[in-house]
């Protein structure tokens, strides 16, 4: 393939590295719901809970990286190097900021909103114990994600690749000692993970330090260039938000059904955020490269990368759904010892392994459109999905059946995304030439 298509030899050289470091992320998840899963399906719940929480806090968020990497790659492909990196220490600060403030509110809202999931006494209470403690996080993980968008904007996939595998090392035996060594059960794995995100934090500020300095670039604050991060990234703010309510929504139907099918569908959604993360390894590649392309006034090579990363995304949810359906009747045992949440994860996974192509597409798709700097289209056809996918959640959740929930987020819900995503990317709208998207 390498051979027939030129640009095949630097997508794979972006998305090697980009990939290693994206399943380390969700690897953090895995490894907090296979330890916590042990210690029973209450605990495993109250995570699924936290969890979504936190992603939902975090994910909302997530154009801190999204946003600054199509912004970076365009001033790098325009030849200014020095304003690239600026522009990325603009969002570090933007993200610094919004961490903090996030913080705070989690805090002091963080219990109420583990409640408006109904959940059980122990659920609730293992929900609420792990998410008071992974709050101090949050302003670590911003910065993580503002200084990844950096890194991937100036086309460098190594750096993030080595400080989130440092940090997946130092979490996975934190966790270990805290949860089972000190005894200190759910609450132990969030601490190793506040400990784990801050180390990260702090080798990435070096690293970025050390950029600014050697193209002359200042590292202070500079209240025009945070204001710009801030409207840049609103659109992709808005379009996370129609992203994280459909989880939402998914995880409270999920609720609804009861607790171990809250259990079942905690590890199908870890299970599936680590395949979407996977997936997005080519989705950010086609950020950094369709930034790049089109900072540098070549909107022809731009399609170009378009199809042929399509082509790859498709053909990686392929492999992905085999090795899924292979290994379906084994994934309930790493994460549980409950026999009803093994035996219901079976024909979940199965049902998951035939949309993962579709999810190929899409999060190719929406990398794209993400790296051309259309987040207006993302953000309005985002509302569009939600308002199509929550008649089917209602229905599925009528029928009191999780395979039916699956059903209506696995191939519903993305089929459609794939449908929006892919008119758009048929037209031209999206493509405009430039060192700043007008």
């Amino acid at each position: 393939m390498a051979h027939r298509n030129p640009l095949d030899r630097q997508i794979l050289r972006l998305a090697g590295p980009t990939l290693a470091a994206l399943v380390a992320e969700p690897l953090f998840l895995l490894v907090d719901t296979a330890l916590v899963g042990h210690l029973g399906a209450a605990p495993l719940a109250g995570l699924g809970i936290a969890s979504v929480i936190l992603q939902t806090a975090v994910g909302i968020l997530v154009f801190l990286a999204y946003a600054t990497t199509p912004a970076v790659a365009r001033l790098l492909g325009a030849g200014d190097r020095r304003g690239a990196i600026r522009a990325g220490i603009d969002g570090m600060w933007l993200a610094l900021s919004v961490g903090v403030l996030l913080f705070a509110v989690g805090l002091l809202a963080g219990p109420s909103a583990v409640r408006l999931f109904g959940a059980g006494t122990e659920v609730t209470a293992s929900a609420i114990s792990y998410l008071t403690i992974s709050v101090w996080g949050l302003p670590a993980m911003l910065l993580v994600l503002a200084a990844t968008g950096l890194m991937r904007g100036l086309q460098d996939t190594r750096t993030p690749l080595l400080i989130v595998g440092v940090g997946f090392a130092v979490n996975a035996a934190l966790n270990a000692v805290f949860i089972y060594g000190f005894g200190w059960g759910i609450a132990g794995s969030a601490t190793g993970t506040v400990i784990a995100q801050w180390g990260m934090a702090i080798l990435f500020a070096v690293s970025v330090f050390r950029a600014a300095r050697a193209a002359h670039a200042a590292v202070r604050p500079g209240l025009a260039g945070v204001t710009l991060a801030a409207a840049s990234g609103g659109w992709l703010l808005l379009r996370t938000v129609s992203l994280r309510l459909a989880m939402l929504a998914t995880v409270f139907a999920g609720s609804i059904l009861g607790v171990a099918e809250l259990a079942t569908l905690q590890v199908a959604l870890a299970v599936f955020s680590l395949l979407a993360f996977v997936l997005d390894a080519l989705a950010i590649t086609g950020q950094a490269m369709v930034g790049h392309g089109l900072g540098a006034s070549q909107p022809g090579r731009v399609r170009a990368i378009a199809r042929r990363l399509i082509l790859f995304g498709v053909v990686a949810g392929i492999g992905l759904g085999a090795a899924i359906a292979a290994l379906s009747p084994l994934i309930g045992f790493t994460f549980t010892n409950d026999a009803t949440v093994r035996h219901e994860l079976v024909p979940v996974t199965l049902l998951m392994a035939v949309g993962v192509p579709l999810a190929g597409f899409v999060f190719v798709l929406d990398g794209v459109l993400i790296g051309a700097g259309d987040g207006r289209y993302l953000a309005l056809s985002g509302i569009v999905n939600v308002v199509i996918y929550l008649p089917l959640l209602w229905l599925a959740s009528a029928s009191s059946s999780l395979l039916g929930l699956w059903v209506a987020f696995g191939l519903g819900y993305i089929g459609a995304r794939a449908l929006t995503l892919g008119l758009r990317v048929r037209g031209a709208r999206w493509l405009t030439v430039g060192s700043v998207r007008a």
